[in-house]
């Protein structure tokens, strides 16, 4: 299986300048003027120009406010002190405190677009610190 990331922004050169500065991706290829792939990641991540307002699924529109899913995206970090302050320097807003637990250290963010983010930086034996 290959995993290819979608992200739907309303601001190609924002939203690429914005993951380049937050979370240390790069262009690759252009695909028109409607979308980029950034590179930098476990899989890569396409940057798609959809203008808000524009068909999503079903009935609903294109929003580019901070809006919820089910689904969002964790960048594991090493430091994850330098890795927000870099996030929110290029434009994420962090929705809360960073938080610990017996895996590691956790902060949510939501980028410039309305998408939530989190950053993990995985502490001891990470995730299997609390398997069965």
């Amino acid at each position: 299986m290959h995993l290819l990331i979608n992200i739907d922004v309303d601001d190609l050169a924002r939203a690429e300048a914005f993951y380049r500065d937050a979370f240390g991706l790069s262009a690759a290829r252009r695909f028109g003027d409607g979308a980029v792939e950034m590179l930098g990641a476990q899989a890569p991540i396409h940057l798609l120009r959809k203008p808000a307002g524009s068909n999503a699924a079903g009935d609903a529109r294109r929003d580019y406010h901070r809006h919820w899913t089910p689904l969002h995206l964790d960048v594991v970090v090493e430091d994850l002190d330098a890795a927000l302050a870099r996030a929110l320097a290029a434009g994420a807003r962090a929705e809360g405190e960073v938080r610990e637990a017996a895996w590691g250290r956790i902060v949510q963010l939501a980028d410039p677009f309305g998408h939530g983010w989190c950053l993990l930086q995985f502490l001891g034996r990470g995730y299997d610190e609390i398997a069965q």
